[in-house]
């Protein structure tokens, strides 16, 4: 089983004429079974073309209409991708996916209150996307480096998403789903969101959670992991050695006020009951520690 997306999702790509749209929705197309999942493309000026096979709509809900879609990935450049977010919530998608960068923080808030009591869930923006592997790849997430398994993995950082990906396979561990959420002040879907729904989901047996300095969604979702969660999490937050006051990465990785440090947040994880570890380099091996019997990850 898997979250979010499975080998049925059926996807929008808008801004599929893009060069950035292009490349990766060709990459997707090929992993799994993109060319089934893959429907439709968006582009307001191009409607009636095609690109790799896939038909271009010159509107979300056209794309809607003629496929049965219920999901998009947005590659739109940023003074623009706000308005394609609120366009697919008004076609009424399920999941809106947003890889774009660089989205004015004023825009999104704008988007985020237009969304206020609808159907649509959004992830991102600037995130990598998702991937359930060997089924759907929706993102720029690399394919190669995933396997099939029961471990969920939930990250702020794109690059640490495909990390614990990577080091998991290392030990023969498989993903059910991998989830990257996106780092910037005002998204979408959060931990504790995600986590809610590798919870809920019976063939995923523990959770990796990587987190980055600011804010407090970390330490939000780590008390609800304590008060609510029944399988085993892993977590680590990146930023120890971010200066206050500096951002790191992405735009809600700012240490401000001296809250939202490294040491805050892994310091209530860990009296949380989440297995933390301060070395990335370490995620998979902790993991394998609780999910492969008798192994002993630091002899």
């Amino acid at each position: 089983m898997s979250i979010l997306i499975n080998k049925h999702t059926r996807v929008i790509t808008q801004g599929i004429t893009g060069k950035t749209g292009q490349f990766h929705t060709q990459a997707c197309l090929e992993y799994g079974n993109g060319r089934h999942c893959f429907v439709a493309g968006v582009n307001p000026l191009k409607g009636g073309q095609s690109m790799a096979g896939i038909p271009i709509f010159g509107t979300v809900k056209e794309a809607k209409a003629e496929t049965g879609a219920t999901v998009s990935v947005i590659y739109v450049p940023p003074p623009f991708a706000a308005a394609a977010i609120d366009e697919a919530v008004d076609a009424e998608l399920d999941l809106v996916i947003c890889i774009t960068e660089g989205i004015p923080v004023r825009d999104m808030i704008r988007t985020r209150h237009r969304m206020q009591g609808s159907k649509t869930q959004l992830l991102g923006p600037n995130c990598p996307g998702l991937i359930t592997p060997g089924e759907i790849k929706i993102g720029i997430m690399p394919g190669h480096i995933h396997q099939r398994g029961r471990i969920g993995v939930v990250s702020r950082s794109g690059t640490l998403t495909y990390e614990a990906a990577s080091q998991l396979a290392s030990f023969g561990i498989g993903q059910s789903t991998v989830v990257g959420i996106g780092g910037d002040p005002v998204g979408g879907l959060r931990h504790i969101d995600v986590l809610k729904m590798f919870n809920d989901d019976p063939r995923t047996d523990a959770v990796i959670m990587v987190g980055e300095i600011g804010g407090d969604a970390e330490e939000q979702c780590a008390r609800w992991i304590r008060d609510h969660m029944t399988k085993p999490v892993v977590g680590f937050i990146a930023g120890a050695s971010a200066p206050p006051g500096k951002r790191m990465g992405h735009a809600g990785a700012i240490v401000s006020g001296g809250r939202g440090t490294a040491q805050e947040k892994l310091a209530v994880m860990k009296e949380c009951g989440i297995h933390v570890t301060r070395n990335p380099a370490d995620m998979g091996k902790l993991l394998a520690s609780l999910v492969i019997p008798d192994y002993l990850p630091f002899d």
